[in-house]
């Protein structure tokens, strides 16, 4: 019973606010309901199919495929490809951080993770072309080519920052899952 408790509290920390505002303002309360209905619906649409893409992605891709292509020695073909994973992913952000769980897990470098994940908030080709269609291919091109180097800049400062003790709870944790 403690363990379920733990393994749910955030849901019902959110549900006991959510009753709490239904008592305290009614309105208010009907509303906090609905979106929190609205977005626990929406993330059960969209982590049942990212769950069976993972499932797949750890029996089909070798670990020595992710060493290779995303790992430690991949270089700036590492980085170019987690930009593109990123940005040819489909999704919400919540939804990036399994996958990357299932690269660490893998082998991949810790700021190929953080490219991917970057790459994944902001570079999002569908947003790319409606950005260009309603903006502009100078903005969307601009915003690009900021973006980019402004993701591997950060991803670069945070792992140099970051040592192998800090880095290991990470690849820990993703080892567990």
């Amino acid at each position: 019973m403690i363990q379920t408790v733990k393994l749910y509290k955030y849901f019902l920390i959110i549900m006991i606010f959510d009753l709490i505002m239904l008592i305290v303002n009614p309105l208010t309360g009907k509303q906090l309901f609905h979106f929190t209905y609205f977005n626990f619906a929406e993330m059960l649409k969209v982590l049942p199919p990212i769950f069976i893409l993972l499932g797949l992605l750890d029996v089909w891709v070798p670990r020595e495929k992710i060493i290779r292509y995303l790992g430690e020695k991949s270089g700036a073909g590492g980085i170019a490809l987690s930009i593109f994973l990123g940005a040819a992913a489909a999704g919400p952000l919540y939804a990036a951080f399994p996958v990357a769980s299932v690269m660490a897990q893998k082998g991949a470098r810790y700021g190929n993770i953080l490219v991917f994940l970057g790459a994944w908030s902001t570079l999002k080709i569908p947003m790319f072309l409606f950005e260009m269609s309603s903006l502009g291919v100078r903005f969307a091109l601009t915003r690009w080519l900021i973006n980019i180097p402004g993701i591997i800049l950060m991803a670069f400062i945070i792992e140099r920052i970051l040592d192998e003790k800090d880095k290991a709870p990470i690849y820990h944790s993703a080892a567990k899952s």
